[in-house]
């Protein structure tokens, strides 16, 4: 039982994330309790016309109850439909409205909290745990109430023809859906930990497959990477094997339960027939009936479980969000600016620019790869890094860029520490475009407006032509409006298509890393040049690099070694 109360009030957290409406809600129990109700009292109709019928009465006698017969069948299938969608509503919504908070909390919150996982664990946090959560409503709360109104309702019904008989209703009814669903919810969380680490092997071991399919070939490891999937999706069917287990030994148990009801209620009635003070009919009812009425108590069991498994799936998203500091809100509760609202525009910059001082440079859990850094970018100047591939080229960027917490020393932006930014006030300043930055399934135009919301198109022109893919773009179909994605794009043109969304931002500085990956030499270095000269329009511009045929256009060039680091001008 305490398992269950903290399964429920791990749920409770973040069922306000959820944005449930309590009509819609009611609407699902009500629809679901009428298609039972119509199943309970055909049940007991059919029993009644049965049994008179074999009384040889005058046909007309049986009329009334043949109508019902058929009436209460439509009304079963029609609302069992009706009931189906107004779940479902319910459940679609909040999985919308929950997805949407997660992003915008993690939006606004810590990156560098986010940055200590796998992208698999992330994957798996803002996808499938989403998903149980939501299914937590149809597949939990919903039948829930559902079983408790129908079988209150058949406890009643039968009170009225024999109370003795209903006392053994309520009790095998208090089995099945009590006594079942513990069962069946103890048996599955020991499978709980063991599903969940599975599930997130899969997903780590899928993106990786998708997101390096091209350097996995080319290093000849394609063939392990799939043989971990395989182990991963082994482990994950076991999993799902042991937790069905429980299940279905608790299936069994409500069996039981149903069979004991109806020997229980003859024990009961059969004396109470021959006394007298029960009819043929009305015995044919009260052992019949409790048939339908523990349709409302067999979803029970995968109820529980389902609450279990999404009680875990909430306690990982709290986490997420509670590691990222975000304070998301229920969707009526939020009061900041959506997504893909406008960044506001930055004052004019006054400060000193980028300064950092005694920097360390580490992501999360490692060993810093960038000690001991001082360095000054000034507002409209430019800064090279170079260096060998693994000497922290990258992990500097997302320091300057508040994605991750310094290790060591500080980092300012005009006297502000850019961890501390959140969100739009984030973007607003840095513009940060790295190397598995993500090409989205959509048109190049709204590619670009990921970066900002209200861009025209005239803007997005003018940014691929500066970022070189104009002759490319006029040879797409539909022009701006082509639908693309990471798998229909080269490597050249997703770097390209990149540093224009960087360009379309009116962030006054600039962190690219690697632009000019996957391109010809002499294009890598002419784009380079095109980027380290936009200190013309007064931007600040920070460039990490393996061409070093432009870095001599930059203010200062960063020459990062394994053991050394010198700045230079």
């Amino acid at each position: 039982m305490s398992t269950l109360r903290e399964d429920l009030r791990d749920v409770r957290a973040v069922l306000p994330l959820l944005g449930l409406r309590r009509a819609l809600v009611a609407r699902a129990v009500a629809l679901g309790s009428l298609t039972l109700a119509a199943s309970v009292a055909l049940s007991g109709v059919a029993a009644w016309l049965i049994v008179r019928a074999s009384q040889a009465p005058p046909v007309m006698f049986l009329n009334v109850a043949a109508v019902g017969v058929r009436t209460f069948g439509i009304v079963r299938g029609v609302s069992r439909y009706l009931d189906r969608l107004a779940a479902h509503d319910v459940a679609l919504r909040g999985v919308v409205n929950l997805r949407t908070a997660v992003y915008e909390g993690l939006a606004r919150g810590r990156t560098e909290s986010v940055a200590g996982l796998r992208r698999g664990d992330v994957l798996a946090r803002t996808g499938v745990d989403v998903d149980d959560v939501g299914d937590v409503v149809v597949r939990g709360l919903v039948p829930a109430a559902v079983a408790a109104v129908v079988s209150l309702g058949s406890v009643v019904a039968v009170a009225l023809f024999s109370p003795a008989s209903a006392l053994v209703l309520l009790a095998c009814l208090a089995v099945g859906a009590l006594v079942v669903p513990l069962l069946a919810a103890r048996g599955d969380a020991r499978a709980e930990r063991e599903r969940v680490q599975a599930r997130t092997d899969v997903a780590t071991a899928s993106e990786s497959l998708v997101a390096r399919a091209a350097d996995l070939a080319v290093s000849g490891r394609r063939e392990s990477e799939l043989a971990a999937l395989g182990r991963a999706q082994e482990r994950s069917a076991d999993a799902e094997r042991r937790a069905a287990r429980p299940l279905a030994a608790s299936a069994a148990l409500a069996v039981l339960a149903t069979g004991a009801s109806v020997v229980g209620t003859l024990l009961v009635a059969v004396p109470a027939l021959l006394a007298g003070t029960l009819t043929a009919t009305e015995l044919g009812v009260v052992v019949l009936l409790p048939l339908a009425a523990f349709e409302a108590t067999a979803p029970l069991p995968a109820a529980v479980t389902q609450l279990h498994r999404s009680a875990a799936a909430a306690r990982r998203i709290t986490a997420l969000l509670a590691d990222a500091g975000s304070g998301a809100t229920a969707p009526h509760d939020r009061t900041t600016a959506p997504t893909t609202a406008p960044a506001p525009t930055p004052a004019p910059r006054t400060g000193p620019g980028l300064v950092a001082d005694g920097l360390a440079c580490a992501w999360p859990g490692h060993a810093p790869v960038v000690t001991d850094l001082h360095l000054r970018v000034p507002p409209g100047t430019s800064l090279a890094i170079v260096g060998p591939s693994g000497t922290g080229k990258t992990t500097l960027l997302l320091t300057l860029a508040g994605m991750l917490a310094p290790s060591a020393g500080t980092v300012t932006l005009d006297g502000t520490e850019p961890r501390l930014l959140r969100g739009a006030e984030r973007t607003a300043h840095v513009a940060l475009t790295t190397e598995d930055a993500h090409v989205f399934t959509t048109t190049v135009l709204e590619n670009l407006r990921a970066a900002r919301g209200d861009l025209t198109r005239d803007e997005a022109v003018r940014a691929l032509e500066q970022a070189g893919l104009a002759a490319w773009v006029e040879t797409l179909p539909d022009g701006l409006d082509t639908p693309i994605s990471g798998e229909t794009v080269s490597g050249g043109e997703r770097r390209r298509l990149l540093v224009a969304r960087a360009l379309v931002s009116r962030a006054p500085l600039l962190l690219l890393d690697e632009p000019g990956e996957h391109l010809p030499t002499d294009v890598a270095d002419a784009l380079v040049a095109d980027l380290l000269a936009l200190t013309a329009l007064g931007r600040s511009v920070v460039v990490v690099t393996h061409h070093t045929g432009a870095v001599d256009r930059a203010d200062a060039v960063l020459r990062i070694g394994t053991t050394t680091m010198s700045p230079s001008t």
